[in-house]
């Protein structure tokens, strides 16, 4: 049985979906308008990760993560660029895109954005209005009245007599409350805009996921994903709105994976600490930076660093190896198997990937000692559980095509002349030439069936 820690009760639970052998997921995702950073990635392979798990476990599961395509940061962008909202979020989306599939990430269900749920939002913002959770101000935005929802304060811990103590002194004079927030906001000269009740105007950033998560999951559903980050204020008002409006209960389980840190500071913008999705693999292999996310348990911070990269490149590697060395056999996995049940047992406690890796490279080592390819199968079979080993395991040893080092072809030559010079017993030759390509990062591995070659990395 999986269970995971609920970040609403602050325990781990059993997992018991709402609809037996179906779950419904939402993951809050990316605000496009700019490159997706470390962050992101960690976000999107660990909830890929979750998905593959329940999917792997018999569970037939919904997947939505939205898009936001409108918001403040986006205006300010587009206008700085001198291009269009539509142009800037596409470009932005088609490259998040492309960083996800490098990252091996399957595309969710369903990926909203923002703009195609206006009416959504709008009808949400009317029946909170009706009951009596909203109001809409005299300068045309329509505000959430906090106070007015007992529960508020639930997924944080936060009470409201902590948040009052916390509050800044230039509070919007058209709010009810200081901790009141925005539901609709009135349009300013140039921005663009949706007719509404209340006026012209576009919605606020919480209100979007109450009315996305609704839409195609239903009022009720099973897990609530994304960065801890959002536990407060995000995830706290969507539970706010959605409660607020419909009267029930929101989501059963809240998931939330932890920081991505750099040096073992916070990465920010601030610090000058801040690395794109892109500039990571510029300097490693995507799946290299797949397998260092998972390593880590999903709700600890992770450390980011070239070293620690570098570490989990060396890792990797140790595991191509053995399917370099060990053919694998085709097998469906048999959770009997000893290692195919410490692995469910591990993934089946709060995703434990920790564990899971543990067990393979536990499997790895049996796998070169034994020989097997039943094994060396069975290790193929649950990395691929993870999104993990399953490209051709030379292929993924040799890399590509290093431009600031030796191509292929090149390294191909330098092993058969160094071939033939040991054919000639020109030792000296031999060794100059292994030289060369250890100083280029290549490392020879002699055996019985000839020469081959990997990039150390």
């Amino acid at each position: 049985m999986l269970s995971l820690y609920n970040t609403l009760t602050r325990q781990k639970e059993v997992f018991t979906p709402i609809e037996p052998g179906k779950v419904r997921m939402y993951v809050c995702g990316m605000t496009v308008y700019d490159y997706c950073h470390l962050g992101h990635a960690r976000v999107m392979v660990v909830f890929d990760m979750v998905s593959r798990w329940l999917r792997a476990s018999g569970l037939d599961v919904t997947y939505v993560r939205n898009i936001t395509d409108i918001d403040d940061k986006i205006i300010k962008r587009a206008a700085e660029n001198g291009e269009s909202i539509q142009a800037l979020t596409q470009r932005f989306i088609d490259a998040m895109n492309q960083d996800a599939d490098a990252l091996g990430i399957v595309r969710p269900s369903f990926e909203p954005r923002a703009t195609e749920h206006i009416s959504g939002m709008l009808a949400l913002i009317a029946q909170l209005i009706a009951n009596g959770k909203a109001y809409p101000a005299a300068n045309g935005d329509v505000y959430y009245a906090v106070r007015e929802f007992d529960g508020y304060g639930k997924l944080s811990g936060k009470s409201l007599e902590d948040l009052r103590a916390g509050e800044r002194v230039d509070v919007d004079p058209y709010k009810r409350d200081p901790l009141d927030f925005v539901l609709w906001k009135a349009s300013k000269a140039g921005e663009p805009a949706w007719a509404s009740p209340w006026g012209e105007g576009r919605p606020g950033w919480h209100i979007e996921c109450s009315a996305m998560s609704c839409h195609h999951l239903g009022e009720h559903f099973d897990i609530h994903g994304g960065g801890a980050d959002l536990q407060f204020p995000h995830h706290e008002n969507e539970i706010a709105q959605s409660e607020g409006a419909h009267g029930h209960a929101y989501v059963n389980y809240w998931m939330h994976n932890g920081f991505i840190r750099v040096d073992d500071e916070k990465m920010s913008k601030s610090l000058g600490n801040f690395f794109t999705i892109r500039e990571v693999l510029e300097k490693f292999d995507a799946e290299v930076v797949r397998f260092f996310i998972l390593r880590a348990h999903y709700r600890s911070p992770l450390n980011y660093s070239d070293v620690h990269l570098a570490d989990a490149r060396n890792a990797l590697t140790r595991l191509y190896t053995t399917l370099k060395n060990v053919p694998a056999a085709e097998v469906a996995i048999d959770w009997a198997n000893p290692y195919a049940a410490r692995f469910q047992a591990a993934m089946n406690d709060d995703f434990n990937t920790v564990e899971a890796m543990a067990v393979l490279f536990e499997l790895a080592a049996e796998s070169n000692r034994s020989g097997s390819a039943e094994l060396a199968g069975l290790l193929k079979a649950l990395g691929g559980v993870l999104g993990l080993l399953q490209r051709d395991a030379q292929a993924f040893l040799q890399g590509d095509d290093d431009a600031d080092g030796l191509s292929a072809e090149a390294i191909e030559a330098l092993i058969a002349a160094r071939r033939a010079a040991r054919a000639a017993k020109n030792w000296a030759e031999s060794d100059r030439i292994r030289d060369e390509l250890t100083a280029a990062g290549i490392v020879l591995e002699d055996g019985a069936q000839g020469t081959t070659w990997r990039r150390a990395g």
